[in-house]
């Protein structure tokens, strides 16, 4: 089995390194384009051509490709399925419909992307799984940067978490692929007063069910 990876900069590693752990004998490429990171702040128009030149090297041989990133998924994901029919695409979203279940409080945070909250897609979410919720989505648009950078500002993260906590939230989804990496931090800095979810172990149950049709 083949799995072809992809995303915007570093987040798409974080998410092969889980499909690894699922998948031991696959062999699984990741490409990425960090001469363009971040993706959170581009057009629809220049997602879909930048995502659309990047996994040209997962489309030769992968059985799957993974489009590790909230924004190309968001903004790209539909055109390249249009474009390439025998090609099986599996793309991240924001968990709204699991964090719908876990919410006691009816209130959640969703940390994304600006171009993952204005998508259609992710809106289209919010109207199926999250009408009925309160739901927070604090201003993240430096994250991917730094954390790309390797330049966190742990003060701005705290914050933002201290804040949307502080504001009700008991379910805090990361929204990007990026924020994977500092995931124990969000979860340090909300300090049990919300869980922290994202999909790493729901990206493998679905390509194993992709597989398997």
């Amino acid at each position: 089995m083949k799995l072809g990876v992809f995303d915007s900069g570093i987040g798409g590693e974080a998410v092969a390194a889980a499909l690894y752990t699922t998948f031991p004998d696959a062999s699984i490429v990741t490409v990425n384009d960090r001469a363009n990171v971040p993706y959170g702040n581009k057009s629809k128009e220049e997602v879909i051509s930048l995502t659309d030149a990047a996994i040209q090297p997962l489309l030769i041989d992968s059985d799957v490709i993974i489009l590790a990133c909230n924004t190309a998924t968001a903004l790209a994901i539909e055109s390249l399925r249009a474009r390439y029919p025998y090609q099986k695409f599996i793309g991240i979203e924001p968990m709204i419909k699991t964090a719908a279940s876990l919410t006691a409080a009816r209130t959640i945070a969703v940390c994304a992307t600006p171009a993952t909250l204005r998508s259609e897609r992710y809106h289209g979410l919010i109207d199926k799984y999250g009408s009925s919720l309160k739901i927070i989505e604090p201003d993240c648009s430096t994250w991917a940067n730094m954390i790309e950078n390797n330049d966190i500002n742990h003060q701005i993260i705290k914050a933002t978490i201290q804040k949307v906590c502080e504001d009700g939230a008991d379910v805090i989804v990361l929204g990007c692929t990026h924020y994977h990496w500092i995931k124990d931090t969000i979860i340090e800095y909300a300090n049990g007063r919300a869980v922290v979810i994202e999909p790493s172990e729901a990206i493998g149950r679905r390509v194993r069910v992709l597989l398997e049709q």
